[in-house]
């Protein structure tokens, strides 16, 4: 089955970016994750669409993976067609206006923006994750949000057709979208930022940066800030307030820098890393009686 995929793949796409058994610790911020079936990345829109247009149409499960930074891949790997659109990421800044595609690096989109003297995307100068993954999720960071400056996307849907989506029609919420509920696959964002003081801009940045890297646990893997903000509550204090840093599940751990990250401290897998969730969820439930709802997404198989 891998096989023929892979044949009927390479019509349309160079066969050195389709890879079998590729194994997704190698693109996963976690370094941690099973095998892709086929693992496939495409060069342009035009060869993105094909995939998953090919995937619909013969009923093979597909999920893109950007840079895994917001992503737990189970140990067992994952069955169908794992596509990847590190190859989409060009960046243009036209005036006010600037242009990502999907596999964009966010934190590149924000410096060049800043590099232009704009302002408005200096919130997502730490943000780790592409363009599409931050869409989907509406990513945000000391007070602002993809929303904030959002003017349209374009995506494909599960079926492969494109569709131009308004700043209304994305739906953007605290880590929702229309993007995350429909299944689709964002092949373009487009921004509207403004001029702004270049002195300015950098201070913003400077100040940000330090922030980020003093407080959270950067020198391990890690899937990012694991949980959502409950209503009335901010998850690391709960979880510190638990307890629960320093502890988890062989090489996982909760960070001691910032009780809302898990860390890949000492070779953890996957099971390790969701074993650590659950432990923190149900100890949370049990003191305070409040419910952790997850910020990253878990995929995958479990192992044989």
């Amino acid at each position: 089955m891998k096989t023929e995929w892979f044949k009927a793949l390479s019509e349309k796409i160079s066969s050195n970016n389709i890879k079998i058994d590729e194994p997704l610790n190698l693109h996963t911020a976690t370094k941690m994750g099973g095998n892709a079936d086929v693992f496939v990345v495409p060069e342009n829109e035009e060869e993105a669409q094909f995939v998953v247009k090919y995937a619909h149409s013969n009923g093979i499960p597909i999920l893109l993976l950007g840079n895994g930074s917001n992503m737990v891949v189970r140990d067992g790997g994952v069955r169908g067609i794992v596509v990847n659109f590190s190859k989409l990421n060009k960046i243009i800044i036209d005036g006010t206006h600037v242009y990502a595609e999907g596999g964009a690096d966010v934190k590149e989109v924000s410096k060049q923006a800043a590099a232009e003297g704009l302002t408005g995307f200096e919130f997502a100068c730490g943000i780790p994750g592409t363009i599409g993954g931050g869409m989907a999720m509406n990513a945000g960071a000391y007070g602002g949000e993809f929303k904030d400056v959002i003017i349209q996307s374009t995506v494909l849907t599960p079926e492969g057709e494109l569709k131009v989506l308004s700043k209304d029609e994305l739906e953007l919420d605290y880590r929702k979208s229309v993007i995350a509920k429909k299944g689709y696959y964002v092949l373009s964002a487009e921004f509207g930022l403004a001029y702004g003081v270049q002195e300015e801009i950098d201070a913003t940045i400077a100040d940000l940066t330090y922030k980020r890297e003093s407080k959270q646990p950067l020198e391990y893997p890690s899937a990012g800030s694991v949980f959502k903000r409950p209503p009335g509550y901010f998850a690391g204090k709960l979880i510190q307030d638990s307890d629960l840093q320093g502890k988890g599940f062989g090489g996982a751990e909760v960070s001691m820098k910032h009780a809302g990250f898990i860390v890949n401290k000492n070779g953890a897998t996957a099971t390790d890393y969701i074993q650590t969730i659950e432990m923190v969820q149900s100890t949370v439930k049990e003191k305070f009686g409040v419910d952790l709802e997850l910020e990253v997404k878990i995929v995958g198989e479990e192992p044989m």
